[in-house]
C-alpha cells in the first residue's frame, strides 16, 4: 500500500513500510475482521498484493498520520496503534486502535497524543483482541482527567481525587 498525501507545503507522506491499518481495521468488502492480517498483505515486505484493484475503502482510507495530523515520527507501526479522528453524526472523537493489548499503557507518546486531544474531543482506546465480542472492553478519555472504562454494559468512571464509580450503562 503506497498512499500519497499532500501535507501542507511539505512533501507527501507515504505508507512506506507501514501496513498496520491492513491488520487493525475491518474491511467488509474482503470479509476481513479488524485485528486479523489481511490475506492480501505482501509477506515479503510492506504493501498490498492487490494494490491496483484493492477495495474502494482501502483506496480512500487515510490514517491521522498519513493525512498530516501527527508528527513525522508518529507513523502507526512505530506507535503500535492506528489513530483516526472519527465523526459519527455530530459527535467527533479520536480513535486509538492498538495493534496489541496494552500498547497505549506502554507508550508515553500515545499518552501524550491522547492528552493533547482529550480536552477538545473524547479519546477512545480499543485493541485488536476479541473483535467479535460486542461487549469487549474499551477506554474513553474525557476532559479534566476523567476516564470511563467500559466493558459490556458496565462502566467504571475514574476522576482525579475521587473514588471510582461503577454503574450499569443505560439502554
Amino acid at each position: 500500500m503506497q498512499h500519497e498525501v499532500q501535507v501542507g507545503s511539505n512533501l507527501a507522506r507515504t505508507c512506506g513500510d507501514c501496513s498496520l491499518c491492513c491488520t487493525v481495521l475491518r474491511v467488509d468488502e474482503l470479509g476481513k475482521l479488524g485485528g486479523v492480517d489481511c490475506v492480501h498483505q505482501n509477506r515479503r515486505g510492506p504493501g498490498c498484493s492487490i494494490h491496483p484493484r484493492r477495495p474502494g475503502i482501502c483506496r480512500a482510507y487515510r490514517c491521522l498520520w498519513l493525512s498530516g495530523g501527527l508528527d513525522a515520527g508518529d507513523r502507526p507501526d512505530r506507535l503500535g496503534a492506528v489513530l483516526d479522528v472519527v465523526a459519527e453524526g455530530p459527535l467527533v472523537r479520536l480513535e486509538i486502535r492498538e495493534s496489541r493489548p496494552g500498547c497505549f499503557d506502554r507508550s508515553p507518546r500515545l499518552a501524550f497524543i491522547a492528552e493533547e486531544y482529550r480536552e477538545s474531543m473524547p479519546v477512545r482506546i480499543t485493541d485488536v483482541g476479541d473483535v467479535l465480542n460486542a461487549s469487549r472492553a474499551y477506554r474513553l478519555l474525557l476532559p479534566k482527567g476523567e476516564e470511563h472504562r467500559v466493558e459490556g454494559d458496565w462502566t467504571e468512571i475514574h476522576r482525579p481525587g475521587r473514588p471510582i464509580q461503577r454503574r450499569r450503562l443505560s439502554l
